[in-house]
């Protein structure tokens, strides 16, 4: 078995761990929130879920760096560097809505080779790894591999986003909104789901202002390995410029140059 083959098993069997440590918190009655210095909610489980994924790594993959929202670490390219989003969509998990998911991703050099997408509360997971396809499946859903859509033109696309607030700070809405206007259908799916759902092929652009390394980097090899682009707004590939765009590939450079205002 091939190191890449090694590290998807370890991070899936990893994952199940966690899996079940937040749903025996989600929508627990003594379930612990604070507010972060940034005004985001962070709980218990999210804490808890991202400890487990440490110790893991100190154990199996101890010469590992590591970089998490809650604990951080460093945020220096390593020669492997696992990035750990222990809830996303916390703010959903606190309100007991299901849409919440873990993310791990490993980086090589740069490169994010490797993500795992978990929402344990709907049934569904998804992942990949360079080279070896993206796939889904979960507890009511078979596992299969999956793709992106094949639409080539906006105005049969959907577009699936977080919020509004974000492209308004940016001083992006008026483009924001002609996007919206050009394609068929917008839904705010938001967070990790809107991404997921490019891969699977059921929404075909997904893109959001303002978002951390944690937030993207598993999303990415699952986009790109079901044959979907994920850039930053600027164009560059993968998660480091600090927001996304995602794509099934034939629409990304329309999607970009009117989000860019051009």
């Amino acid at each position: 078995m091939e190191q890449i083959d090694e590290d998807l098993a370890f991070a899936l069997e990893t994952i199940d761990r966690v899996d079940r440590e937040t749903m025996a918190r989600f929508g627990a009655k003594d379930l612990r929130v604070a507010l972060k210095a940034d005004h985001t909610p962070v709980s218990d489980a999210d804490q808890a879920a991202e400890r487990l994924i440490r110790e893991a790594i100190t154990l199996q993959r101890p010469t590992d760096a590591v970089y998490g929202e809650e604990e951080g670490g460093s945020l220096a390219h390593s020669a492997r560097r696992w990035i750990i989003d222990p809830i996303d969509a916390t703010k959903n998990y606190v309100r007991g809505v299901p849409v919440w998911a873990t993310l791990l991703g490993l980086e090589q050099a740069g490169e994010i080779v490797l993500g795992v997408v978990s929402a344990p509360a709907l049934g569904r997971r998804w992942w990949a790894a360079r080279g070896r396809g993206a796939y889904a499946g979960g507890a009511m859903v078979p596992t299969h591999q999956i793709h992106v859509s094949r639409t080539a033109s906006l105005d049969e696309a959907s577009f699936s986003y977080s919020s509004l607030t974000g492209w308004e700070e940016r001083g992006a809405l008026t483009s924001f909104l002609g996007l919206a206007d050009a394609c068929w259908r917008t839904r705010a799916f938001g967070d990790f789901w809107s991404y997921m759902l490019v891969a699977e092929g059921t929404v075909d652009c997904a893109a959001e202002p303002e978002l951390e390394i944690y937030d993207m980097a598993a999303l990415v090899p699952i986009v790109e390995e079901a044959g979907g682009r994920f850039t930053a707004l600027d164009g560059i590939r993968g998660p480091w410029g600090g927001n996304a765009v995602a794509s099934n590939g034939v629409l990304h450079d329309e999607v970009l140059r009117i989000l860019n205002g051009r």
